[in-house]
Formats: C-alpha cells, sequence, structure tokens
C-alpha cells in the first residue's frame, strides 16, 4: 500500500511540474505558408503547337549574327534589379520561385504575401532536383537563379537596342521568359542563343517554342543559326 501511494503522489508531483514548466515556455512561432492562396501568372507550358512553333519561327524578321555599328550592351539598359511588374507586392524573382516550385515555404515580407524562404525545384535546363532549406543564406541563394530564356544582351542585338528604356523594362520582367533554373547551368548558358547552347534534350522542344514565343511576342529577329538550331530543337517535339 507505501508503495501504492508513493506511485500516485509522484505522478501528481510530474503533472504538476509539467503544467508550471509550460506555463512559462514561450508560445511556438506561427508557421509559414508552404502555399499562398494566389500564385503569380505567367503562360503556362502546355504541349507545343510545332506547326504554329515553325510558322512563327519562319516569320521572324532575320537579323545578321554581330549587327555592324550595333551600340555596346550595357545591363543597366534594361533597368537594375528585379521589379514589382504585376503590382502584387513581390518582385519578379519571389513570383517565378514561386510558380516553378514543387514544394515551397514562404512568408509575409512587408508588401509581398509570398517572400520566398525555402523549397523544391526541379531545373528544366538538367532535370536535377534542387533543394534549399534557407534562401537566405548567399551560397543557396545564388545556386538558384531566375534565367532570361532569351537573354536581354540577345534581345539587345536582335531589336531590343531601338526600344524605349521603359519597353527594355518590361522584357527584362517579362514572366514568360523568366525561368528558375540551377545556378551553375544558368552561368554556363551565360547569354548565348540556341546556336551556341542548348538544354538537356527532353526540354529542348519546350525551350525551342519559349524563345520562339518570346521573340515573336517582342517582335525580335533572329539570325540564320539561331533559326537552324531552333529548327533542330523542334524536332525533339
Amino acid at each position: 500500500m507505501g508503495r501504492r501511494t508513493s506511485l500516485g503522489a509522484l505522478v501528481v508531483l510530474l503533472a504538476v511540474a509539467g503544467w508550471a514548466l509550460s506555463s512559462w515556455l514561450p508560445e511556438e512561432a506561427p508557421a509559414t505558408r508552404r502555399t499562398p492562396p494566389v500564385a503569380p501568372s505567367a503562360p503556362s507550358p502546355g504541349p507545343v503547337d510545332v506547326s504554329e512553333a515553325r510558322g512563327d519561327l519562319a516569320a521572324l524578321a532575320t537579323v545578321a549574327r554581330r549587327p555592324d555599328g550595333l551600340a555596346v550592351y550595357v545591363r543597366s539598359s534594361f533597368g537594375g534589379g528585379w521589379a514589382d511588374s504585376d503590382g502584387n507586392g513581390c518582385n519578379q524573382r519571389d513570383d517565378v520561385l514561386l510558380r516553378d516550385a514543387v514544394e515551397v515555404r514562404t512568408r509575409p515580407q512587408g508588401s509581398c504575401d509570398h517572400d520566398v524562404l525555402a523549397g523544391t525545384w526541379v531545373d528544366p535546363y538538367t532535370g536535377g532536383r534542387l533543394v534549399f532549406t534557407d534562401l537566405k543564406e548567399p551560397g543557396q541563394a545564388q545556386a538558384i537563379q531566375i534565367d532570361h530564356v532569351v537573354p536581354l544582351s540577345e534581345a539587345w542585338r536582335s531589336g531590343a537596342s531601338g526600344w524605349s528604356s521603359d519597353r527594355r523594362r518590361a522584357f527584362a520582367d517579362d514572366l514568360g521568359n523568366l525561368l528558375a533554373v540551377d545556378g551553375p547551368t544558368n552561368m554556363s548558358k551565360s547569354d548565348d542563343d540556341p546556336a551556341g547552347w542548348r538544354p538537356r534534350k527532353g526540354f529542348q522542344c519546350a525551350y525551342a517554342a519559349r524563345w520562339i514565343e518570346t521573340k515573336t511576342r517582342w517582335s525580335l529577329a533572329a539570325d540564320d543559326s539561331e533559326r537552324r538550331a531552333l529548327g533542330e530543337m523542334l524536332g525533339f517535339c
């Protein structure tokens, strides 16, 4: 009987101690959202209409690969840094990271409701899986980059050199020309066109279609080697 009484007293004592401990522990911080209520809009990748893409490719104006007398390209001609072109409170980097993520963790930050903190992506250029736990850490932030499918310098030499500053800034922030990709792969692509650089074979059809759609929408031209390479890539559709 004495042992039972002692055991019961011990249970009561532990329960009281647990209640006392919980009464002064800080509350758990609210969890960051994993899926924000509204994702940024952008053209969906959908099936490629090859005949339409080939027709648009043929309709592009032709430009020399290195046009004579063209002013030297300067990145600042397209504005500085990412803007909030759609007015949703978030810049284009966060919009694209959210749009292209397989899984994402975000938080509200100022006027932006989806400041991207971490997540998982599939790099379209290599097919590799990209997992990041802290995109506020510079090394991780640099390892996933936002690529201009049609690079700014390529746009410059194929027509954008004659645009207004506002039109060039709008092109630089065009969601339809932006992809979240592996940082080192993006650096290897640099400002090459399809005659100089191609993604993995499984993505070449979609890549060529997006390149052609972007150039068509912005009335940009293509040179002969670029045109041939795009035609070859559409052969993988």
